[in-house]
Parts: C-alpha cells; sequence; structure tokens
C-alpha cells in the first residue's frame, strides 16, 4: 500500500496525492493499491488494516534545503505522540503509525517506510516547486524500484504480437501488463520496423491500449501509421532495453510468424 499524505491545496504540502496520481498514471499491479491520504491521520491508521507493506509520502519542513529526502523506517514513529488536545484536524500520519500499532494490533503493518519530501512553500494554491517536484520523481523512481516492480510480471525479451485486419496491434495481457502498466504508448514506424513506446499515463497524450477480451489481451488502433503499408498477422516483437520500447522488425531478415 502507497499512502500520499497532504494538502493538494497548499504548493508543496501536497506532493504526496501528487505523487500517488504520478503512480496510478505508471499502472497499478496486482497486489498493490494507492491510497490518497489527503490530511485524515485517522483514516490513514485504518486503511493500513492488513497490509503487508505500507509505503507513507508526506511534505516536511525540517529547516533544510527545499527538495531533500528523508527515508525513515516506521519503527522511529513507533511510540505514540502525545494526545492531549488531539483531534481529527491534528491528527497527522505520524500520529497515524502509532495509533495503527494500538488500534489495529496485529492487522497493523509491521513493514512501513516514510519518505518525507522538504517543502519550498506551502502558499493556498500554489503548485509544486521545482526542487520537490524533482525530489518527486526521485521518490517515484525509489517507490517503483523497491516496492512496485517485484510484483509486475516479468517481462520477456522476445513475444509475438498481432496486426490484425482492422488496423489494430494486439498485445496479449502479459506482454502489456509487464510493458505497458499505465496503457499509454505512442508509435513509430521507421526503417522497417515498427517501435511501441510506453508513456507514464494519459496526461502524456499519444495511444490508449484497450481492453480486447476478458483474458486481458490489449489492443491500440494503429491504421494511421499503416497507411502506406499493409500489415497483418503475428509478427516476433522483442523488447529493445536501450529504447526502453516494443520493437517490431516488420521486414527485413528477422522472421515473421505466419
Amino acid at each position: 500500500m502507497v499512502i500520499g499524505c497532504g494538502n493538494l491545496l497548499r504548493g508543496d504540502d501536497g506532493v504526496g496525492p501528487v505523487l500517488v496520481r504520478h503512480l496510478w498514471e505508471r499502472g497499478v499491479p496486482d497486489g498493490a493499491k494507492l491510497v490518497d491520504g489527503g490530511t485524515a491521520g485517522m483514516d490513514v491508521a485504518f486503511q493500513m488494516r492488513g497490509a503487508g507493506r505500507v509505503v507513507i509520502i508526506d511534505a516536511a519542513a525540517t529547516g533544510s534545503a527545499p527538495g531533500t529526502v528523508f527515508r525513515v523506517p516506521g519503527e522511529e514513529f513507533a511510540e505514540l505522540p502525545p494526545l492531549q488536545g488531539l483531534h481529527t484536524h491534528s491528527f497527522r500520519w505520524d500520529h497515524a503509525i502509532a495509533f495503527a500499532r494500538w488500534a489495529l494490533a496485529e492487522d497493523c503493518p509491521s513493514d512501513i517506510t516514510v519518505f518525507l519530501v522538504e517543502v519550498a512553500g506551502v502558499e493556498m494554491g500554489a503548485e509544486l516547486s521545482a526542487p520537490v517536484a524533482a525530489a518527486m520523481e526521485q521518490v517515484i523512481d525509489v517507490v517503483e524500484r523497491d516496492f512496485l516492480a517485484p510484483l509486475r510480471p516479468a517481462g520477456h525479451a522476445a513475444a509475438t504480437v498481432e496486426f490484425t485486419a482492422d488496423g489494430y496491434l494486439r498485445l496479449d495481457a502479459a506482454l502489456a501488463a509487464a510493458r505497458f502498466p499505465s496503457d499509454a504508448v505512442t508509435a513509430v514506424v521507421r526503417d522497417g520496423t515498427f517501435w511501441l513506446i510506453p508513456l507514464r499515463g494519459p496526461r502524456s497524450g499519444g495511444l490508449l491500449l484497450k481492453q480486447r477480451n476478458p483474458a486481458g489481451d490489449r489492443s491500440v488502433l494503429v491504421s494511421e501509421l499503416l497507411r502506406e503499408t499493409s500489415l497483418q498477422g503475428v509478427f516476433q516483437a522483442f523488447w529493445d532495453d536501450d529504447h526502453a520500447a516494443l520493437r517490431i522488425p516488420v521486414s527485413g531478415d528477422e522472421e515473421r510468424e505466419r
């Protein structure tokens, strides 16, 4: 479970919820859940019930340089903060961790990691500042690498795809989930090769992979790119790490399956 805490209306204080939205656009693997915790600390406590691992992201104001990222084990917040005068408006995520240990007992996760991003400003209505936006991308990369990537299906170097008679490119469910989790792509044909390139999410524009059948296969309309050629049938496809894209030779020496 990945929980982004903070106030979207107050500039850098919204880094947690904004980060969760970016992760959602990249695609959520089976076994993971994303939560916009907002400013409701008590809700965060109960959202954690039964989760195996929890990641919490929030803003910090420690006086450090804006954009500084702190990675803190949840054990650092094991002791319940003082409750005198505590009410729902002052119930923060650090209260949530300690409260969850008390209220959820055995259902409280034992593996909790907190990422704090130092703010530059929390003015009402402001966007994320440049240093905090850059730090958010760093945290996204770490969360993806350490927590989400192990949940994604393994992507094999070679696969097969199908160009259909009605102008679609079809990918099987495993290939789509492993290489195109956000369902947003762009495509280009160059020098006898069809390239399918994953995007971070629909906000990046591009084309959308749509569900083709109950098995989870995906298809994308590519007829606009194929006006000068007639592609139909099953082709070998190869994941190209250097270009982070699916390479589909459509002419040349590499074998086409029929």
